[in-house]
């Protein structure tokens, strides 16, 4: 008998009883569970709070989300594998998977051709789509009768692919609550094939589609989590699977309205999805599995010589992630800012790095630069001129406008007299934000003053520098702005004090990879030192993998 190289016993046969009522389309049934591989204890008690230190258990709780990169092929679940088999040796864990790389956007492009009534690339979409997943489960699953279990239910999604997108045609018009149903499909196609992998490798697992976890309101494509409904569905579904030793493996992205209609919390909203049942689940820590060290410096495409943050804080993170950093969805650390619960950033194919950890207060430093990010798909609105002087009520006009074409504002300055009011915003959205001014203006304006005083530039760019209590430090602007003038940066406009860990300036979108350079370089962004390094529990550091994965095949 014996045990493998994690500790995990070598045999145990073990099934998993369906009597309980589950009509999941993901219930892989007994065969699934083919060993029990991981022997775990009760650790769930009932409790009247909610909090996770007002529950003992035994052995801690961990979130696994693995992105897109992280599933993309079959040599990269098999090393996801791996890492959820490690982690299994010193914490209970539920897993959270995104679509395989590339496989929403395909799905997306199926459902803007049905909209065109293009019936023929829909076809070849999901064929494509059909035959990519069926090629990574002959690869990951040996059982002829789990392959033909796993295939049974990819036709299924694919038949459901193909149903909606012949609606979509019939009506040329491809609805919200439409585009989130099939947009949810590659996490519903991956999870299985997910858990199917680690049975494979001795683990009893099960997959769970987030429409029954995930409660959200009906904003189709942006949803929010009702938290409380939340909560209640994962304790009465998550909990007793994990009491029963099976590891559960969620789709990421998706939930559902309280009446069952499919929503999604918006692209690359896996990672929010893992902090949402982190915090439903009162975990001990969550981990997102990406294809990059962690949170870098900067964007190393766009500037050399970038390096990992150690350690960074929720308020640090959420600025570089709300000013365009790709790492983290920005509404992630929403559900666990209460709780505390630590994230981790760590990459899938290189396990043994730190990684970056995110706490409530980042390292105590004192106060300095951590790192930059930047958004190019922007657009300056400027409002302006002795023709706004006196009109009543400018600002408040403005956002009401704004929110009623759900436009986002991402940076705002105004001079004192109200002579120049500027703000950016998206470029997809920017047209629509002009007209609705114009509107909202226009009997305020002579008809040519409202082009002229209500104007947009595209090309424009907004460049965040995040830090530790950077509004307290004395001369950072002006050091900022020198180093940024020598390069013959010029700076349009700037916001500071808002938030005392950012400053967020607008620069041309030509002179914004001289902008980073140039702020990276001033402010030495390099390795940490020892001492600003987190310290780490053993259940924290990731073991060695042992399988290969090449990042390249993605």
């Amino acid at each position: 008998m014996g045990n493998s190289q994690f500790g995990i016993p070598a045999s145990g046969e073990q099934t998993i009883s369906s009597s309980n009522g589950d009509n999941s389309p993901f219930d892989l049934g007994s065969t699934v569970a083919k060993r029990a591989g991981i022997l775990q204890e009760d650790v769930f008690h009932s409790a009247s709070g909610r909090r996770r230190l007002d529950r003992p258990r035994r052995r801690p709780l961990r979130v696994m989300k693995f992105g897109g990169t992280s599933v993309g092929d079959a040599s990269c679940v098999k090393k996801v594998v791996d890492i959820i088999r490690a982690g299994l040796r010193e914490s209970d864990v539920v897993v959270v998977v995104s679509a395989m790389s590339g496989v929403t956007n395909k799905l997306v492009a199926a459902a803007k051709a049905a909209e065109s009534a293009d019936r023929k690339s829909v076809t070849k979409i999901i064929e494509e789509l059909r035959v990519q997943h069926e090629a990574v489960a002959s690869v990951l699953i040996h059982s002829a009768a789990e392959r033909k279990r796993i295939a049974r239910t990819v036709k299924d999604i694919f038949r459901e692919a193909d149903g909606l997108c012949k609606g979509t045609i019939l009506l040329r018009e491809l609805t919200p609550r439409t585009l989130d149903s099939v947009s949810s499909l590659g996490e519903r196609l991956s999870a299985p094939l997910v858990a199917a992998a680690l049975a494979e490798r001795g683990v009893v697992s099960k997959a769970i589609d987030a429409t029954e976890l995930v409660v959200t309101d009906s904003s189709h494509g942006a949803a929010e989590p009702l938290m409380d409904l939340t909560r209640d569905r994962c304790g009465a579904r998550v909990r007793p699977i994990l009491q029963q030793g099976i590891v559960p493996v969620v789709t990421g992205f998706i939930g559902a309205t309280a009446e069952g209609v499919v929503t999604t919390l918006g692209r690359n909203g896996s990672d929010y999805s893992a902090t949402i049942l982190g915090a439903a689940l009162d975990a001990d820590e969550v981990v997102i599995w990406s294809d990059v060290d962690g949170v870098l410096t900067v964007d190393p495409r766009l500037v050399p010589g970038v390096s990992t943050i150690p350690e960074i804080s929720y308020r640090e993170a959420a600025e570089l992630a709300y000013f365009g950093a790709k790492v983290l969805h920005p509404k992630t650390l929403h559900p666990v800012m209460q709780s505390g619960t630590p994230i981790w950033i760590r990459n899938t194919f290189a396990p043994e790095g730190r990684g970056t950890k995110i706490t409530p207060d980042g390292h105590p430093n004192g106060g300095r630069v951590k790192a930059l990010s930047a958004v190019s798909d922007v657009a300056l609105i400027t409002l302006g001129g002795p023709s706004f002087v006196g009109v009543p009520d400018v600002l408040g006009r403005i956002f009401k406008t704004t929110s009623a074409v759900r436009a986002d504002v991402l940076l705002i300055s105004q001079s004192s007299s109200q002579n120049g009011i500027c703000l950016v915003i998206s470029s997809s959205i920017a047209g629509r934000v002009v007209e609705a001014l114009r509107r909202e203006f226009a009997a305020d304006l002579a008809p040519a003053e409202r082009v002229e005083h209500i104007a947009f530039d595209p090309d424009v760019a907004i460049v965040a520098v995040v830090g530790e209590k950077l509004r307290g430090i004395s001369g950072i602007v002006g050091r900022m702005f020198g180093a940024l003038d020598r390069e013959k940066v010029n700076i349009i406009a700037i916001a500071q004090g808002s938030s005392e860990c950012s400053i967020c300036f607008l620069v041309a979108r030509k002179d914004m990879k001289s902008a980073l350079i140039t702020t990276h370089r001033e402010f030495q962004l390099c390795a940490p030192s020892p001492q600003e390094l987190p310290e780490t529990s053993a259940w924290e550091r990731p073991a060695s993998p042992n399988q290969p994965c090449d990042p390249g095949k993605l």
